[in-house]
């Protein structure tokens, strides 16, 4: 079994995986005139602005459920095995992929959004639906749904769960067993309670918890703020081969720094649509917008935070290829949460542990939340009709059996059948969205013409010559008029 999902890993996470990744986000960024710089205050505002409907949700709720995707595991412990795997230099390339990668989060989001559709009174869409109206690929679209289904609810789940447990057993001594069984109850509660609840959960839990771990590694960073230029300098020189230490896995860096950032900040992965078609806008580019900056918070700022704990404090180890140490300062230590416990204890002795397993269980918990929903919103593509209601309740079963056997077993199985589920995922979405990109590119067009002439943007996807768009098409503004009716009674 492990000897197969090595295998699966290393076809789906080759090296053209790499280049692939990086190639299609630096083609959106020139199509797009790095979008990501020019309209970074739009992205901030966007954010905080509009409202929820009875068929969709707000930009922030929005922003909050592909944040709890976003911001889990990956920030905390993928960090710490990016840089025991690939060195300080694999910083750089995760800060590299968030950059670049925002320009194709733009794209898969807005595409999101131009293709969603209504179905049962909530708005429903993502890389299945925009693959179907969009390219007219039913096949593609269904081969697409069920991987994600398989990720979402089967093979990644188990990632966050363990994450969880094995924080929370090194903190408080709590069995794995008894981590797992309150996961399923907690996580149970919220899933049944549908998107609403979901989102009502994330957009509370998440920055909170975002902004207390930011804190809290500036905290590290003052205190050990003569590292600062030793630090980003092993960083830069690390990433390029300069440093004597690690000039000789320079291509360990690339390879884990590109991986571990696309699986933190899932850019081009697929996710994030499902959140951002859920969102009530007036124009798909707003969404897009908003969807670029969770990929700024995720990377730059919760990454960073993780990178800067752990690098300022000297609490890590970097693994050669041959399997020895080039840097081995707590070889007891296994590559993950442990290093993050392991640098807040440095300076806050007493005080790691219990704080990083906190984190991670509010961080993974959100993002097995938003694993739900974006199985769901595949369920729903899948199965119409009479039969949905029991695939539905198939699919908590199934999510919730994940966590908990996630929470039970050995990381290492965890973390690879994740990869496994993630690079099926980015390898079907790249390929679309690169076929999609031109009506995408249109759209953000339009947007950028509409507020240039003083306009608060609204889409007619009859002026840009965009077929299949059918909410925006016949159903938007009868939905406003009935938004207004209501706000005046």
């Amino acid at each position: 079994m492990s000897e197969l999902i090595n295998w699966l890993n290393g076809v789906l996470w080759s090296t053209p995986m790499i280049i692939f990744c990086l190639g299609v986000g630096l083609l959106f960024s020139i199509f797009t005139r790095f979008l990501q710089v020019r309209h970074v205050k739009d992205m901030v505002r966007l954010t905080f602005r509009g409202k929820s409907s009875s068929a969709g949700i707000s930009s922030f709720q929005a922003l909050a459920i592909a944040l709890s995707g976003r911001v889990g595991t990956g920030n905390i412990a993928g960090t710490a095995t990016a840089i025991a795997f690939g060195g300080p230099g694999a910083v750089f390339w995760m800060w590299m992929i968030a950059f670049i990668g925002a320009s194709s989060a733009f794209i898969e989001s807005t595409l999101a959004q131009m293709y969603k559709q209504k179905q049962d009174g909530q708005y429903r869409g993502g890389p299945a639906y925009y693959i179907e109206k969009g390219i007219g690929w039913k096949w593609y679209a269904v081969i697409f749904a069920v991987a994600t289904l398989l990720a979402m609810s089967l093979l990644m789940p188990g990632i966050q769960s363990n994450s969880i447990a094995v924080a929370v057993e090194n903190a408080f001594s709590v069995n794995t067993y008894i981590t797992g069984i309150i996961l399923i109850a907690i996580i149970g509660i919220i899933i049944f309670g549908g998107i609403k609840r979901i989102a009502n959960v994330a957009q509370f839990v998440v920055p909170f918890m975002a902004v207390a771990y930011i804190m809290l590694s500036l905290i590290i960073v003052l205190v050990n703020i003569a590292e600062l230029p030793a630090v980003i300098g092993l960083i830069f020189s690390s990433a390029f081969g300069a440093d004597a230490a690690f000039g000789g896995i320079i291509g360990l860096a690339i390879s884990w720094g590109v991986k571990r950032g696309i699986y933190s900040n899932e850019a081009g992965q697929g996710t994030g649509p499902h959140a951002a078609a859920a969102a009530e806008v007036s124009h798909p580019a707003k969404q897009g917008l908003v969807q670029s900056f969770s990929v700024y918070i995720d990377t730059l700022l919760v990454c960073s935070a993780t990178a800067f704990m752990i690098l300022f404090t000297g609490m890590y180890n970097v693994e050669g290829p041959d399997g020895g140490y080039i840097v081995n300062n707590i070889s007891e230590i296994p590559a993950g949460a442990g290093y993050t416990q392991a640098a807040i204890e440095s300076v806050l002795p007493g005080f790691g542990a219990s704080f990083v397993a906190i984190a991670l269980f509010f961080f993974a918990f959100t993002t097995i939340m938003a694993y739900y929903y974006m199985a769901e919103t595949n369920v729903a593509y899948l199965i119409r009709g009479k039969y949905k209601k029991y695939g539905m309740f198939l699919l908590k079963v199934v999510l919730l059996l994940a966590v908990f056997f996630g929470a039970i077993r050995e990381a290492d199985l965890a973390w690879a059948l994740g990869d496994v589920g993630l690079g099926l995922m980015v390898w079907l979405n790249l390929i679309a969205i690169l076929i999609l990109a031109k009506p995408a590119l249109r759209v953000l067009k339009d947007y950028e013409e509409q507020k240039k002439a003083g306009k608060d943007p609204v889409f007619d996807p009859k002026k840009l010559n965009i077929k299949n768009a059918d909410y925006w098409e016949y159903e938007y503004e009868e939905d406003q008029k009935k938004n207004k009716d209501k706000l005046s009674s």
